[in-house]
């Protein structure tokens, strides 16, 4: 099960998993601290910016993973 969906809050998403703010800014979503972030989901923002929600989340879901046991074998 996906940690992140594209119905979640931004700020919710920063707020819980810092390590996702890189994949954010590299999808081309920098203004992760403007007042529009508070009340958008994740899909309402990359849609406004012309973002490809689902590789948005898959690799916000990957970093998660990283940080969240991808280690354990």
């Amino acid at each position: 099960m996906a940690a992140i969906t594209k119905e979640m809050s931004i700020t919710e998403v920063v707020s819980k998993y810092p390590q996702t703010v890189p994949v954010f800014m590299e999808h081309g979503m920098g203004c992760l601290g403007c007042a529009a972030a508070r009340f958008e989901n994740i899909e309402q923002g990359a849609r406004a910016h012309g973002i490809a929600i689902d590789s948005l989340v898959a690799d916000l879901n990957k970093v998660v993973g990283q940080e969240t046991g991808a280690s354990q074998s």
